[in-house]
């Protein structure tokens, strides 16, 4: 059974309506029914039945958070893509998960407060995700409108004034009020705000891509080093933030998913950089440089750019025997090490033959021509 949002916030504004009058029916004064609101269970909660179990939230909490997303979101990005929205959900059931297990944690310091934090921060989460997977978007859309820039700068700008707000909050509350839930929030903004430095660098460096005439060569070196740094920055702010849980905590199994996921997100970050040197290495060393008379024996057309190749732009033949621009090549290289083509895997070819011999004689192009 679906419920929609508009449903379930009519439902709930009908139920928060009729506990208020009756309470004000039952007590007929201001301050006793108030009292009778906030100590009375049944005006506190409002069970929703759900065909896997029941939950007990604070509905109009929820409702009200729900729909300053829903404008917040309407502001800054607009309609949402259908990726987008699958990746914010996904996202947000394992946010929902981890601050279950939060709350097992700090069992001792549950309050309205604690509760309300946690949503708050499910709640800044949503637009960092949303802004990392907008500021993708720009390498794949055609057009970058001025209302997309207007948009991604302010709420790059919001989201990085928010974050370093938070986190000297739960710097300074820990150094005033001794160890808290507040070294929970300080980190997770913290890591939060890493995420921010690297939208912020993908952002630069697309604007300065679209500014270009021709592509821009290095444009994927500079992405696969931010990947590398922020994802560096990521798992030592996690260790970090074991040692002191451990010191003055306990575990935080919560932040266990995350932590793996950063680690392992820097060994494929390593990894990728590793193997695209050794591609470009053995694009620069081993691969021949095509001929005009082989050019004009074949089509010429770069399928990377699409655009035709000439002797002067020093068109590299890789072992598969399929031709592109040395510069497209590099860029290509600095994603994926295979065939643009035949998807060829082209560090396993040069491993398998020769190893790291230094120089390919012209018989191993002929003989992988020939596979």
């Amino acid at each position: 059974m679906h419920i929609s949002p508009g449903l379930l916030a009519v439902a709930s504004f009908v139920a928060t309506a009729a506990t208020v009058t009756n309470a004000f029916v039952v007590n007929k004064q201001f301050y006793p029914s108030i009292v009778y609101i906030t100590k009375s269970n049944a005006s506190m909660m409002v069970r929703l039945s759900f065909p896997f179990h029941s939950i007990v939230i604070y509905v109009q909490a929820l409702i009200l958070v729900y729909i300053l997303f829903q404008i917040v979101r309407k502001i800054f990005f607009g309609e949402l893509r259908a990726s987008e929205a699958e990746h914010l959900s996904e996202r947000a059931w394992h946010a929902v998960l981890e601050t279950c297990l939060a709350f097992t944690v700090f069992r001792d310091d549950f309050s309205p407060l604690f509760v309300m934090q946690f949503v708050a921060l499910l709640f800044v989460k949503s637009f960092h995700w949303l802004a990392d997977d907008r500021v993708d978007m720009m390498e794949r859309s055609p057009v970058i409108t001025l209302k997309f820039h207007l948009r991604m700068m302010c709420i790059v700008a919001f989201l990085g004034a928010t974050d370093s707000y938070l986190v000297s909050h739960a710097y300074f509350t820990t150094l005033l009020k001794g160890a808290s839930a507040q070294i929970v929030f300080g980190f997770e903004y913290a890591i939060l705000m890493a995420l921010v430095i690297h939208v912020t660098i993908k952002y630069v460096l697309h604007m300065h891509d679209l500014r270009t005439a021709q592509a821009w060569e290095n444009k994927a070196v500079y992405l696969l080093y931010a990947e590398l740094l922020i994802n560096l920055i990521r798992c030592v702010l996690y260790g970090l933030f074991a040692a002191v849980m451990l010191r003055v905590h306990s575990f935080p199994l919560f932040s266990v998913r995350p932590f793996y996921l950063s680690l392992r997100a820097l060994h494929k970050a390593i990894n990728d950089v590793i193997l695209s040197r050794r591609a470009i290495n053995a694009m620069n060393n081993l691969f021949p440089v095509v001929s005009a008379e082989d050019l004009s024996a074949m089509d010429a057309t770069c399928i990377i750019c699409r655009d035709e190749m000439t002797p002067e732009s020093t068109p590299k033949r890789l072992p598969c025997g399929h031709v592109f621009h040395t510069h497209c090549l590099r860029s290509w290289f600095q994603r994926q090490q295979t065939c643009p083509t035949c998807r060829t895997d082209i560090l396993g070819v040069v491993q398998f033959f020769f190893g790291t011999c230094p120089s390919l004689p012209a018989s191993f192009f002929f003989i992988c021509r020939l596979c």
